[in-house]
């Protein structure tokens, strides 16, 4: 049986370019400090992801 899967090639995309963006030192959190956590990165893009309405699985509590 085939899984379906959990993340759209739209929020890959977010996810990658939040990513490159850390890299180059560009994204900042929500407070303006830069995001120097590879894993804060991630939960950006997710979260611009979801906004945008990739498909992307319900936030984790």
């Amino acid at each position: 049986m085939r899984r379906m899967a959990k993340y759209g090639p739209k929020a890959s995309r977010k996810v990658a370019a939040a990513l490159h963006e850390m890299k180059a030192g560009r994204l900042k959190s929500g407070s303006g400090r830069p995001v120097k956590n590879p894993k804060q990165a991630i939960a950006i893009g997710l979260s611009a992801a979801r906004a945008a309405g990739a498909k992307v699985p319900p936030r984790h509590k």
